[in-house]
């Protein structure tokens, strides 16, 4: 009798379909994906690189924070910009940026931004995309300035410019149309302007003001609130009514009677 031989399958296995399906049939509710929103942005320009991000942070459909910061120091020489859920970005931004400290005091160097673009990329690729963090990373170092993006599963990309974020593709519509080779310095800040202000305006989760990070070789410009495209507007009208505007039905008043410290003993005793 001949044995029998067990093929060994390859691919998606889909053994639990059947399971999750019954689950679902009980009222047990399948875990949906966290929807997040922003826009960030980068581009290399001729002296440097400019970043951009816009500044709502949102809770589901609320809007938790009009002001929040979304460009994080890392390194003297590079910023970097965080989409994805707050806590995760800030806190590897934070975590990268003590290790370039700890590098550059041990080297004595300036710390290179390949190098912050290899531990980012390593450190979220561990934890396979459960850390929402997707990163614009940009800097200035002894070989010229460099952008590079980091995915929340850890690949990278290295591009003259580039966006991410809920309001990526309204921002990337914005550099592909007008972005060049070699551009000004103001040129540079304009266009980043323009592109969040195309994601602020085109996309829900992101909203509110403009933050600009200008680095060039051994200088940086945080912009904070660079431009603020969503001011509130004084409102045309009054809505304050004047009195005896509504009609009275009917009033009643009460005297109450004030009680004393004896009074309260007497009633005690």
């Amino acid at each position: 009798m001949a044995a029998r031989v067990e093929l060994e399958t390859t691919g998606f296995d889909f053994g639990l379909t059947r399971r999750n399906a019954a689950l679902e049939s009980k009222g047990t509710t399948a875990p949906k994906a966290t929807k997040t929103g922003t826009t960030i942005v980068g581009l290399i320009f001729k002296d440097g690189v400019v970043l951009g991000a816009d500044t709502r942070a949102t809770e589901g459909p609320i809007v938790a924070d009009k002001n929040c910061e979304k460009i994080h120091y890392i390194a003297p020489n590079m910023y970097c910009c965080g989409a994805g859920t707050a806590a995760d970005t800030e806190f590897t931004t934070n975590m990268i940026s003590s290790q370039m400290e700890l590098h550059s005091l041990s080297t004595g160097r300036e710390t290179r931004v390949v190098t912050a673009m290899t531990m980012l990329k390593q450190y979220l690729f561990r934890y396979q995309g459960h850390i929402s963090a997707a990163l614009v990373l940009g800097g200035y170092d002894v070989t010229g300035p460099h952008l590079y993006t980091i995915y929340p599963h850890g690949s990278t990309d290295k591009l003259p410019f580039v966006t991410m974020g809920s309001g990526s593709l309204a921002a990337m519509a914005i550099f592909e149309s007008r972005w060049r080779k070699d551009m000004e310095r103001q040129d540079a800040i304009d266009l980043v302007k323009d592109a969040i202000e195309a994601g602020i305006f085109n996309d829900l989760g992101s909203g509110s003001n403009v933050d600009v990070c200008v680095i060039e070789k051994g200088h940086v410009d945080y912009l904070r609130n660079y431009a603020r495209p969503n001011e509130r507007a004084l409102k045309e009208q009054s809505y304050t009514f004047a009195r005896g505007t509504t009609a009275v039905l009917k009033s009643s008043v009460r005297h109450l009677v004030q009680v004393t410290d004896e009074d309260a003993m007497d009633t005690t005793l």
